[in-house]
């Protein structure tokens, strides 16, 4: 079986490569988000526009982003990732590098909703290549860190913004984000392979003598004939792969991974687009909010990294919940303590750390959820679902505001979303534990039946 060689052999230059194509792919998607944040007030100042033009712009590559999670990603698993993936990065590039050009806020509100559906597939694919190339020991990591990915891009662009806009404007900022999506995308080409999956079910000679040849510089300890039987070892569903989310018992997992994402990506939003706001009306300097804001995205790759080692140990549903209880308290905790800075800082690290955090060990949990013929479709359609929550949460933060909430009281709001992710882990957990318990007992009853 193709699933157990690759379980069983070492991360290798192969994957490297396929792993390193993949994180600059995402690094570029979070790249491009965190940047538009940025620029928008060097365009504000350039096309003497208000600031009122900026949400329906920021808004159009959410909703292209949902049209491509959901879409593409059922293009992928049914005709292939590999032209998926390498289409939509080198699409995004293309269109964030005509957007170095954009002239009227028209064109720009044109260009980000389409660029938003590029973007929109990157990440699934991403995911589902890195967890089909990666051995069974490092599979759970290696997922997380990709993920991770999106948060290092999104430091990188922050600095890049910073660097380029005082001496070059805001376009070279676009030039940057579209060209590395291009070179990006080139490289893919000659270098990343197509999944395995997805190669078996063409079943012609040329695929089958690259499935083998794959493997063979994947786990060189294994010893494969050239006629050897290749399986892949999870069945494959018949149907459209939307479909089969919700058959075969899926139903309740899509539908709980579909909450656990609106959820994630609800406080993720609610927290980068008002935490440096409502820390800065709570009367401390500009500079404080900064501060607080950079040290959410800081912790969120710290507790990236730490609870992937922590799940890889002892599993999600011992450690994920946990994360975002705590997540949860700190949240509420924000309001409490926003006038004194070192408390502030304190509870925004925690908050980082496990609930932002955790949204890698979500994306890990999605993967493994579903059979690798299935893959890119449930994770794009989990991160699209999300992509509502990432749209809503600002609205309401907004309208709260103007409906004169405290900041405790909004801050309480926030933290509903972390107590909802920390119930669906636990009902998912039991649902996991019911399963075993049933196939234990199946188990036992064949045995007895055989004595």
């Amino acid at each position: 079986m193709l699933s157990d060689i690759i379980n069983r052999g070492r991360l290798g230059a192969y994957q490297v490569r396929i792993l390193l194509l993949c994180a600059l792919a995402v690094v570029f998607d979070g790249f491009d988000v965190q940047a538009m944040g940025f620029v928008a007030p060097a365009i504000r100042q350039d096309w003497h526009v208000g600031p009122a033009v900026f949400g329906p712009i920021f808004s159009a590559s959410l909703i292209g982003m949902v049209i491509g999670s959901l879409m593409l990603s059922a293009v992928a698993d049914r005709y292939g990732r590999r032209p998926v993936l390498i289409g939509a990065v080198i699409m995004s590039g293309a269109v964030t590098l005509a957007t170095s050009y954009a002239q009227s806020v028209e064109a720009l509100l044109a260009l980000r909703f389409i660029t938003g559906i590029g973007l929109g597939a990157i990440l699934p694919n991403a995911l589902a290549l890195t967890s089909e190339y990666s051995p069974g020991r490092h599979k759970t990591f290696l997922v997380m860190m990709m993920a991770c990915c999106l948060s290092i891009g999104a430091a990188v662009g922050g600095a890049t913004a910073a660097l380029l806009i005082p001496d070059l404007g805001w376009r070279a900022v676009f030039l940057v984000g579209g060209i590395g999506p291009i070179v990006v995308g080139v490289l893919m080409l000659f270098m990343l392979p197509e999944s395995l999956d997805v190669l078996l079910r063409r079943q012609g000679a040329a695929q089958r003598a690259t499935v083998l040849g794959i493997l063979r510089r994947i786990a060189p300890q294994v010893a494969l004939a050239d006629d050897a039987h290749l399986v892949y070892g999870e069945a494959r569903p018949a149907g459209a792969p939307i479909g089969q989310l919700f058959s075969d018992g899926r139903r309740a997992t899509t539908l709980l991974l579909w909450l656990m994402h609106f959820a994630n990506l609800a406080i993720l939003y609610f927290l980068a687009n008002w935490l440096p706001t409502l820390v800065k009306d709570a009367g401390l300097p500009l500079r404080t909010s900064v501060i607080a804001g950079t040290i959410l995205q800081i912790a969120s790759v710290f507790g990236a990294v730490c609870l992937a080692r922590l799940i890889t140990r002892y599993g999600y549903f011992r450690v994920l919940p946990a994360s975002y209880l705590a997540g949860a308290l700190a949240i509420a905790l924000i309001g409490q303590v926003a006038t004194s800075p070192p408390a502030l800082f304190a509870v925004v690290f925690v908050v980082g750390f496990c609930a932002i955090g955790g949204l890698n060990g979500i994306n890990a949990l999605a993967v493994a959820s579903y059979p690798v013929s299935l893959r890119t479709t449930g994770i794009g359609w989990a991160l699209g679902v999300g992509r509502f929550g990432s749209i809503l949460a600002p609205v309401l933060g907004g309208i709260l505001l103007a409906n004169h909430w405290s900041i405790s009281s909004l801050f309480l709001v926030a933290a509903v979303p972390a107590l909802v992710l920390a119930g669906a882990l636990l009902v998912m957990r039991r649902r996991a534990r019911q399963a075993e318990q049933a196939e234990a007992g199946t188990g036992a009853a064949w045995r007895r039946r055989d004595a």
